[in-house]
């Protein structure tokens, strides 16, 4: 059986001040009137059954997650007691998902990006599921470039796995870091490389074998972990789990090591929806290319985004290439280019003991 797991642990400071430890990026509404999450939820939907999805996230978070979607219930949370990169996460969950069920296929997805149309993803991850279900492969959805973007991880493709499905499936022949602009550019027009998404599909025994592979440490706490699963020692054991378990990626952990990884290419708007930036790529711009939502009054303004979810109005004069935010207690003024910052500020922030609450 297929089974979709999302993963709902970051805590998204590069949308600060909207996003705030009590209310992380996955649970706004920044691409549409649905929190991202559910629309994560509603759009593998049509594939996967809702009493086969599992969220991993936060002991905190589980209220938010019932709350923005109201039709998923506790038994649908895998709670992480503390923050372990995505290597953890997705093990806590395959291990879950074997003992459930020895032959479940795994579609690991992210609770906060923007994808459209659906559909085309859905046909892409149904191909892998075909692929996963029989044979020992992991499988990583690459995006067809559209820019030299420095944001994000590369997949550089290998030779074309044969198959009869209509996918388009390659052997991975590396992983490549966020580049500089002038190697982005590179990769861009070269058609070799696809963006690395973090959208995955195999079985859970796959992941599984593979981890034990390359991280046996992991893999046998893991594997201690497991033979808790429904017992009254459960909770107790996940706690020690996440104590002693390495904080890796998954890339880092396995698909950068493991010689039976795969690509799928996906041509598709995909966006991580990173930092106030991602707006003005899928929000409709005024005619001097603002993205204006909320209450606000431009005059001489140029290529400014501003959110306002507050009471009153932001009133710009002569400005250009800024983000401004104001959101209940707190106004962020920053320079487009400089918004690579935010998590220095955050932390800046967070030294002044006064000023703590506003994080």
């Amino acid at each position: 059986m297929t089974y979709g797991v999302i993963l709902a642990g970051g805590s998204g400071k590069r949308f600060w001040p909207l996003s705030r430890i009590d209310n992380p990026k996955q649970f706004l509404k920044l691409t549409s009137d649905k929190t991202m999450l559910e629309e994560t939820v509603l759009r593998i939907k049509p594939l996967i059954s809702l009493d086969n999805i599992r969220v991993v996230a936060g002991e905190t978070m589980s209220e938010q997650i019932l709350s923005a979607a109201d039709y998923l219930e506790d038994k649908h949370i895998l709670t992480e007691p503390q923050g372990r990169n995505t290597c953890l996460a997705i093990g806590l969950a395959a291990v879950h998902l074997a003992k459930e069920d020895p032959n479940a296929v795994m579609v690991v997805l992210s609770a906060d990006h923007l994808i459209r149309p659906a559909e085309k993803l859905l046909k892409i991850i149904e191909d892998g599921c075909q692929i996963a279900k029989s044979k020992d492969m992991l499988i990583t959805i690459g995006i067809s470039p559209t820019r030299p973007e420095t944001a994000y991880g590369y997949v550089k493709l290998g030779e074309e796995y044969a198959t009869e499905l209509e996918s388009s499936v390659f052997h991975v022949a590396a992983f490549a870091e966020k580049p500089k602009a002038v190697v982005a550019q590179e990769y861009y027009y070269s058609r070799k490389y696809l963006w690395n998404s973090g959208m995955f599909v195999w079985s859970a025994q796959s992941i599984l074998d593979a981890i034990a592979g390359c991280q046996p440490e992991m893999s046998a706490l893991l594997l201690s972990y497991s033979k808790t699963i429904g017992t009254g020692k459960e909770t107790e054991a996940r706690r020690e789990l996440y104590e002693k378990a390495p904080s890796i990626s998954i890339d880092y952990a396995i698909l950068e090591v493991a010689t039976n990884v795969l690509a799928m290419k996906a041509d598709i708007v995909w966006d991580d929806v990173g930092s106030w930036n991602a707006l003005e790529r899928y929000k409709e711009m005024d005619g001097d290319n603002n993205v204006l939502i909320g209450e606000n009054v431009m005059l001489d303004t140029y290529e400014t985004t501003i959110y306002n979810d507050s009471d009153g109005i932001i009133a710009a004069l002569g400005i250009s290439d800024l983000v401004i935010v104001r959101s209940n207690d707190i106004t962020l003024v920053a320079h487009k280019s400089k918004l690579d910052g935010i998590k220095a500020l955050l932390n800046k922030i967070g030294e002044d003991e006064n000023k703590r609450r506003y994080l």
